[in-house]
């Protein structure tokens, strides 16, 4: 009977009950599903775990280096665009905020970050009129630098101060002028303002709080420069700008 039984795919337990060999694989097979959605599960676990979250938004304000480390010197993977939203970690260090992009952390500049979008600096106007009490900056320089000067101080009236022709570099030609303001907000705009119209303006170059734009290489975007030892020197308290 036993071997009938065997014979059968019929197997009896200790108390009698008859266990077929169906219901051995399906079991086995249960148990193999369970342990599989477990490890699954804990692979999702894992990938959410490494996404890091993200705590806050903020505006670009400039073309920005992501920056695999809080460091001026740091390795960069990539840019951002001006004007872009993107996450925040909460996290800073050494004047540098943690941005989220692509589900990877990086680090960009604080400075150049806003809680408001900005205005769009290309479709801003290049208004031609002067402007009362700065007026007199325009003393010495050429048709293309008050160009510049009239569409700066029109659009940007919290601007009150500016340098023109003196006897150093560039300003000794007439070519040049300093836009005076620590404000970094207003600063970016200016700078922002100045790169949309480089052409439309015949820039040579624009530079703002340690870095450069030039138009000839205007493809490459804002660059970085070496420290000059001062806040003046590295341009954080003006924008300096010049014409060809």
């Amino acid at each position: 009977m036993t071997c009938a039984a065997v014979g059968a795919g019929i197997t009896l337990t200790d108390g009698g009950a008859a266990t077929t060999r169906i219901d051995i694989a399906r079991q086995a097979s249960a148990t193999i599903s369970a342990e599989h959605e477990r490890t699954v599960q804990l692979s999702r676990d894992a990938a959410r775990q490494a996404v890091p979250e993200v705590n806050g938004r903020r505006w670009t304000t400039a073309e920005l280096d992501l920056r695999l480390k809080p460091d001026e010197d740091a390795k960069t993977a990539g840019e951002l665009k001006s004007l872009r939203k993107i996450g925040i970690t909460g996290k800073n260090r050494n004047g540098f905020t943690q941005v989220v992009v692509g589900k990877k952390t990086y680090w960009v500049t604080d400075d150049y970050l806003a809680k408001k979008k900005p205005t769009d600096p290309a479709h801003l106007p290049i208004a031609g009129k002067p402007c009362a009490g700065t007026s007199g900056v325009e003393s010495g320089l050429t048709r293309d630098a008050i160009r510049v000067y009239r569409a700066v101080c029109n659009n940007f009236p919290q601007i009150t101060r500016y340098g023109g022709r003196d006897g150093h570099g560039e300003h000794s030609t007439g070519r040049a002028i300093d836009i005076m303001t620590s404000d970094v907000a207003t600063g970016n705009a200016v700078a922002e303002f100045l790169k949309a119209n480089a052409a439309e303006l015949n820039l040579f170059d624009v530079i703002w709080h340690q870095r450069i734009f030039t138009q000839q290489r205007g493809g490459e975007g804002w660059r970085s420069m070496p420290s000059r030892g001062s806040a003046t020197a590295n341009h954080m308290d003006h924008i300096h700008v010049s014409v060809y």
